[in-house]
């Protein structure tokens, strides 16, 4: 993993699940790590961890619904290593429930967090990696904008609006960028703990069963950043051999 090691990368929703596997991943690999998150206890555990193996990893209290509060992530990234590599927008909430519920509240937090916190992370990373001629994004969104079912259409339009992005920030990044989608399925989170409505919370429950570790996604993300600065995995698709 030689074009992993030393690399400067901040990831947003790192105290948990996906985000928290993938700094570790990163951090064995010989990663740099500026992590994000709103809970601010559980990143400094993680940050701690990983030093104590030997790894490199600061610990940032970060917000992705304030565009401030992103900005000063990747200020500290700068401002610590002298530069930033990758941009892993990981952060992401799913309180998904039928549209007749009318949980406008639901709806507008994951377009805040999943779409908007999107937006942030490009407002400010793309002018650092612009000044460096190099950088990388890559989003974890999912397999829900792929396959769109009853109770999830709020969700899967926010991840597919980042999907839309995607592409065009891929079409506009020209030679130096890179631009990554991973579109995670059925994996062991804390995804269904914040679904309100009981039927779909035990839906997804139902789902855990055939669920990938967090570690699987992980890897995928290592293998995307790992290509040469000339190679763009432009989209990863990674679920359970058993999801339909």
């Amino acid at each position: 993993m030689e074009n992993v090691k030393d690399k400067v990368i901040a990831i947003t929703g790192a105290s948990s699940g996906i985000g928290r596997a993938t700094a570790v991943t990163l951090a064995e690999a010989g990663a740099r790590l500026v992590l994000g998150a709103r809970r601010a206890e559980r990143l400094e555990t993680l940050a701690a961890e990983i030093e104590a193996a030997g790894g490199t990893a600061i610990a940032h209290e970060t917000d992705v619904t304030d565009r401030a509060s992103v900005q000063r992530l990747v200020d500290r990234a700068t401002e610590t290593f002298g530069r930033l590599d990758v941009f892993i927008g990981n952060a992401g909430v799913g309180p998904i429930s039928g549209l007749d519920d009318l949980r406008v509240a639901d709806w507008e937090a994951m377009v805040d967090v999943n779409f908007k916190g999107a937006l942030y992370g490009i407002a400010a990373t793309l002018p650092v990696f612009r000044r460096q001629s190099a950088g990388h994004f890559i989003s974890v969104i999912s397999v829900a904008g792929l396959r769109v079912v009853p109770g999830m259409a709020v969700y899967a339009a926010t991840k597919n609006a980042v999907r839309t992005l995607h592409e065009g920030l891929r079409q506009e990044a020209g030679p130096d960028l890179r631009v990554t989608g991973i579109s995670p399925g059925y994996v062991r989170t804390e995804f269904g703990d914040a679904i309100p409505d009981q039927k779909l919370r035990e839906q997804v429950a139902s789902g855990m069963d055939m669920a990938i570790s967090p570690e699987a996604i992980a890897r995928s993300i290592l293998f995307a950043i790992a290509q040469p600065a000339d190679v763009d995995i432009g989209d990863i698709v990674i679920r359970p051999t058993a999801q339909g």
